[in-house]
């Protein structure tokens, strides 16, 4: 298996799963009137700022495997055609 299809899958699901633990703990921390609820000002700032980063940090991994994705495809499409250029047709010139 190809090194960057295996570093564009990695990226994708951590990117992913990082969207996905930040939005499920947001959804658990909300009261049945939909505030969130926090012990203390201070965790309030520090758990906000703590899911923003982590938020970017996911889109950046899925982005980053997107494009691994990507150029893999386009690897493959170039090693494709520069197979079909180098091995011409040959006809057979001495039929026996």
């Amino acid at each position: 298996m190809n090194p960057t299809m295996v570093l564009s899958g990695l990226a994708l699901l951590s990117g992913f799963g990082i969207r996905y633990w930040i939005n499920r703990r947001k959804f658990y921390r909300r009261s049945p009137l939909g505030a969130e609820s926090f012990s203390s000002y201070e965790k309030s700032v520090l758990i906000s700022f703590l899911e923003r980063t982590g938020r970017w940090i996911a889109y950046i991994l899925i982005i980053f495997g997107l494009l691994l994705l990507w150029s893999y495809s386009k690897q493959q499409k170039d090693n494709k055609v520069l197979i079909q250029k180098e091995v011409p047709f040959k006809h057979d010139q001495n039929p026996k």
